[in-house]
């Protein structure tokens, strides 16, 4: 099949990539956000997707909307079949729903109806998830509610951060993709309605989300910090100045402290929570690189008593 492409950040690479491998399928243009500015210098940076179409000699269409009448005519010009999409960004219209005859086919990052919207690795980490998934289904105006073609699962790890999790789902969702395409092509795949049962949400996250709250139960706040690692980060603050806050671990013997408060030993350092203390891994200071908790407690020299907030 004709294939335009629609994704943006590094976990839509390895979709793109496994398509451009297809001997079923070509890749004859990537749509991608426009370049954004990025780093200490704000230089306007291509896409992770843009990139490497880039690399791959392939057209790259960056509209500041699906909806532009510029775009919309491109589009149909190219005259794709289907058009798979993986964490674009930006929702489509039906004027361009309706170009491919396929459809756009969209890789989502869970278990549909579970987890609709922007943010579902990280709300199946932070609410306990055992199980996980990717699901491609047919692109429709509604968030995630089109006729779902195939599924694959996975199974949520203790220590899995939600760069972890999209990590292999991303690449499980690659080989679910290309599968459903070429199920596509054969007339061999029906799409099927979601459920009306089980549906929840998963809106973007914010920076003011990341925030640690250490009045929490130990195990909330151990999910909260890995669903949003590493981006974008969890945090709190340490004498007025944010701090940047890794996976913790949860110690089998530690004293008694109060939510937020520090003890420093010589091999680890403890903060109190709304249960059990938990154990610190990394920190990150404002202006610095992440480094274990013990040597930024070294150098910052904690006093009794003295606490995150």
């Amino acid at each position: 099949m004709r294939l335009v492409f629609a994704g943006t950040p590094d976990a839509a690479v390895v979709t793109l990539r496994a398509l451009l491998d297809s001997p079923r399928h070509e890749v004859v243009a990537v749509v991608t956000r426009p370049d954004a500015p990025a780093g200490r210098g704000r230089k306007l940076v291509r896409s992770p997707v843009g990139r490497v179409a880039d690399e791959a000699g392939i057209p790259v269409l960056t509209p500041a909307r699906p909806s532009d009448p510029d775009f919309l005519t491109r589009l149909a010009e190219l005259a794709p079949d289907c058009c798979p999409v993986v964490a674009y960004g930006a929702l489509v219209p039906r004027k361009a729903l309706d170009i491919p005859r396929y459809g756009w086919v969209n890789l989502h990052f869970s278990l549909l109806p579970a987890w609709r919207g922007a943010a579902p690795v990280q709300a199946a980490l932070r609410h306990g998830d055992e199980i996980t998934g990717a699901t491609t289904f047919r692109l429709e105006e509604g968030l995630d509610t089109g006729p779902v073609y195939g599924v694959v699962t996975e199974r949520v790890r203790p220590t899995d951060t939600a760069g972890d999790l999209l990590g292999r789902l991303a690449e499980s969702g690659a080989r679910l993709m290309v599968a459903t395409l070429d199920g596509i092509e054969d007339g061999t795949l029906e799409a099927r309605p979601q459920p009306a049962e089980g549906v929840s949400h998963a809106p973007k996250v914010t920076v003011a989300d990341a925030r640690v709250d250490w009045t929490a139960p130990p195990v909330a706040i151990d999910r909260l910090i890995r669903s949003v690692t590493p981006e974008p980060g969890a945090w709190t603050t340490f004498r007025g100045e944010r701090l940047g806050i890794g996976p913790v671990t949860r110690p089998d013997d530690a004293p008694g402290l109060a939510p937020g408060e520090l003890r420093a030993e010589k091999r680890r350092v403890l903060v109190g929570t709304g249960g059990t203390p938990l154990q610190l891994g990394e920190v990150r200071p404002v202006g610095k690189r992440a480094m274990p908790a013990p040597d930024w407690a070294r150098g910052v020299r904690i006093e009794p008593g003295e606490r995150l907030t």
